[in-house]
This record gives structure tokens, sequence and C-alpha cells, in this order.
């Protein structure tokens, strides 16, 4: 797997015929049940207060502020820029996101359910846990040279989908005016996002060979290294918070169009990948079948968790994007896992 990923996971002993082309079943979830593992570990410890629901802020701020960036940046300063900058995964990606946004809104969008919902349905649609669950699992299977085909569709999802999806929504409510004006407040918040920079920073410590000072580049290690365990942990406090608050908030009711959600997410979109890449190599575009690969298992990740938090701020139903996320997160381990053994 290489240095870099090692650092991701204590390390594990050698299976016999890992990396000959097989991927038995067992091999599959010695990688993948830990990752899963962690994130049940949190939702319980939420769940059970055993870490107070106050605290869960104070965590996720860690990932996000800290830990996800030092992680993505020692990545991306590790990626060659061409692999960062690469047209074809681009083009896969957003043809895919554009159409599962389309496809979820257009399907779902009716009744009780208006442009607004609808719209953070589609992102739970078509955003997976790339950053979270993705870029450490995804690198424990495949190598480092995983990381480049991830951070194409983060950045993508987290600059392009959200502020589609957000200026969506407003649809309904205020129109055009209040559709750019949400996709402006989207886009300012991408700004103050750490995440892109870490990646753009990282990307051109690649292309001009810089190196950071030993001690800061050790700081950024170690918070690299915190970062995978915490994240899986704070994805299953988040998720069980999400799940006890929104109730409280109106928002709890039945299963009403979650599991048609559920499908396209798990299902549709990494199938939705799989055709557009494969089409795309046949037609020239210049995408490898590696970084095919890769993007098909992103799409087939779960729901990304923060998108119940940007649901309460925009007003949406809490609780049905809630319980979108968290039997996305749960089914996964199946279907993720599935589609690992198909595809390696």
């Amino acid at each position: 797997m290489g240095p870099v990923a090692d650092c991701l996971m204590p390390p594990m002993p050698a299976l016999p015929g890992w990396g000959d082309g097989t991927r038995p079943v067992q091999q599959i979830l010695f990688v993948t049940f830990p990752f899963f593992a962690l994130v049940l570990c949190g939702y319980l410890a939420a769940r059970s207060r055993m870490l107070p629901l106050d605290a869960i802020p104070g965590l996720n701020g860690f990932v996000l502020y800290f830990a996800l960036p030092c992680m993505l940046y020692r990545f991306a300063a590790g990626t060659p820029l061409d692999k960062l900058l690469d047209v074809g995964v681009f083009v896969v990606w957003i043809v895919c996101a554009l159409a599962m946004v389309a496809l979820a809104i257009q399907t779902t969008r009716g009744g009780r359910i208006g442009w607004n919902d609808a719209s953070f349905g589609a992102l739970v649609a078509a955003f997976p846990n790339s950053g979270f669950m993705g870029m450490p699992l995804l690198i424990s299977l495949l190598g480092a040279q995983a990381a480049g085909p991830v951070m194409v569709p983060l950045a993508i999802d987290m600059v392009v989908t959200s502020s589609l999806c957000i200026a969506l929504s407003r649809l309904g409510s205020g129109g055009a005016e209040g559709a750019r004006e949400a996709a402006q407040r989207a886009l300012r918040g991408v700004v103050v996002n750490p995440l892109p920079w870490a990646i753009l920073l990282g990307g051109l410590a690649s292309t001009f060979q810089l190196t950071l000072f030993g001690p800061v580049m050790q700081i950024i290690d170690m918070l690299a290294e915190a970062g995978s365990p915490t994240a899986l942990f704070t994805i299953g406090a988040v998720l069980a918070r999400t799940r006890m608050t929104a109730p409280a908030d109106g928002s709890g009711r039945g299963w009403g169009d979650v599991p048609k959600v559920v499908l396209y997410k798990l299902i549709v979109h990494p199938l939705l990948v799989l055709g557009v890449g494969t089409l795309a190599m046949r037609v020239g575009l210049p995408v490898d079948p590696f970084a095919v690969t890769v993007l098909v298992l992103v799409a087939a990740l779960p729901s990304a968790s923060n998108v119940p938090m940007l649901a309460e701020r925009f007003q949406a139903d809490t609780g049905r994007i809630a319980q979108i996320v968290l039997v996305t997160t749960a089914l996964a381990f199946v279907t993720f896992s599935a589609a690992v053994a198909l595809l390696t």
C-alpha cells in the first residue's frame, strides 16, 4: 500500500492472495469491517450518551478543521498534478453527479416534497461520504495511488453539487432570485471550507516540489493519522445525534421515499458511474481503468454525513435526510464490500 497509506490504519498482517487479482470476501471484510465498526462505535457512544451530544460539534470541528485537511494536504502533496487535474475523471464524475441530481429531483418532487426537500434528497443521493470515509477506506484497499481519483469527486461535490442543490432548494420559495442568493451563500461556504484549500495547497506543493519544515510536517502527519479513526467515530456520533434530535423538530415520520433514495445512492449511482466511465474509455476520453474503478467505489459509498446539517440550516426535512444517511451507512457495509469484491 505504501508508507502513506500505512499511516491510516494500524499495521495488518499480510493476507494470502491480496494483490494478485482476487479478493476473497474474508480479505475484503478484513479491511472494511474496522471502518464501519468505528462508525457503529460512534453511533452507540452518542446514542447511549456515553459521548455527550454537546461534545459532537467539537469532534466534528477537529476533523473538519484540523485532521482531515492535514490528511488531504499530505495526499495531495504526494500525488502528481496531472492526477489532481484529471480531465477524464472530472468529466465522468460531474456528468454522473448532475444526472443523479436530475433523477432524484424528477422522481421525488411532488405532493408534500417540494423543491427544498427534493433538492436535499438529490444531494444525499449524489454526494458520497468521500472525505470522512472514502479517502482512508479506498487508500487502505487500493493503495496511495487512489488518492487522486478520490480527491477530484470530493472537490466537485463540495463546490458544484452542493452549491447546485442548495440553489435548487430555494426555487420553491424565493424563485430565481432566492436560488441565486442561495448559490452565492453556498459558494461563500466553500471559500471558508478548509478541505478544498488543503487539496489546492497540497497540489501546489506537489507541483513545485515544496517540502515543509520538518517539525511542521510532523505535526501535519500526526493530525492526519488521527483523522481517519476520529472521522469515522464522528460520523456515527453525528448520525446518532441527528436521529435523536430530528423527531423533536417535528420531522420524524414513516419511510416515505427513503428506500428509493437509498437505492439511488447505493445501487444506481455506482452503476451509472461504471456505465459512463466505460463509455468514456471507449470513446477515447483520457481516463484509465483504475480511475474508473476508484470512481465506482466512491459512488458506492454511503451518503455524506454533513448533508443533514445542511438540510437543518435550510429548513428541509432533516428527519428524512438523516434516515437516508443512516440507512445508506448501515447497508453500505454489505453493498460496498460487494462492489469491492466485483471490481478488484
